[in-house]
C-alpha cells in the first residue's frame, strides 16, 4: 500500500522564470512610447473636436482648473479607446501594439497569456484609474513606473494583475 507522505514535494509543475526570458526595461520603455504616441495621435483630435481645449483655456483664463468630473469624463473615454485600440493583440497574444512591435509579451507568472478581461480589469484600468486623481495621481503613476528597477522587473500594475513581460519568442 502506498502511503501519502505529508512531507515530501508537491507533483505540481513549477514554471522556471529566468532573468533571460524577462524583456529588458529599455524594451518595455520603447513600447510603453508607441503606445502612447499611438493613443495621443488617436485622442489629442478627439479632445479638440469635444471641447475639451476650449474648456481648459476658459478656466484658465479664470485661474481655475478643468474639473474633476471631465477629468474622469476624459479618462474614461482614453480607457475605452485605449481598450478598442490594444483588443486585437491583447486577446491574441497578450501584446499591445507596441510589445507585439518590439517582440514582447505579457504573461501570467505561470508563462500563460492571461485573459483579457484580466489583462484591462486589472492590469490597465487601475492604473488609468490612478493616474487621474489629484495631487496623488502623478506619484502613483511614477511610483508604478519606478518599480521595474526590482529584481524581478514587474512594475505596480504587474504586481496587481500578477503578469510579468517576457520576450516573445
Amino acid at each position: 500500500m502506498d502511503e501519502q507522505n505529508p512531507y515530501r514535494s508537491p507533483d505540481a509543475l513549477v514554471a522556471e522564470v529566468s532573468g533571460n526570458d524577462l524583456a529588458e526595461r529599455g524594451t518595455r520603455l520603447g513600447a510603453a512610447v508607441i503606445d502612447g504616441l499611438m493613443m495621443i495621435a488617436l485622442i489629442l483630435p478627439m479632445m479638440f473636436l469635444g471641447g475639451y481645449f476650449s474648456a481648459a483655456m476658459t478656466a484658465a483664463e479664470n485661474g481655475e482648473q478643468v474639473g474633476f468630473g471631465t477629468t474622469l469624463m476624459w479618462a474614461l473615454i482614453g480607457f475605452i479607446a485605449f481598450a478598442v485600440v490594444q483588443y486585437v493583440p491583447l486577446n491574441a497574444n497578450g501584446q499591445t501594439w507596441g510589445k507585439k512591435f518590439l517582440g514582447i509579451k505579457i504573461v501570467d507568472l505561470a508563462g500563460a497569456k492571461p485573459s483579457i478581461e484580466s489583462l484591462l480589469g486589472k492590469r490597465y484600468l487601475p492604473w488609468h484609474a490612478g493616474v487621474n486623481i489629484p495631487f496623488i495621481g502623478p506619484l502613483m503613476g511614477l511610483a508604478n513606473v519606478l518599480m521595474i528597477f526590482r529584481g524581478d522587473r514587474r512594475c505596480g500594475h504587474d504586481l496587481i494583475a500578477g503578469t510579468r513581460v517576457v520576450k516573445a519568442n
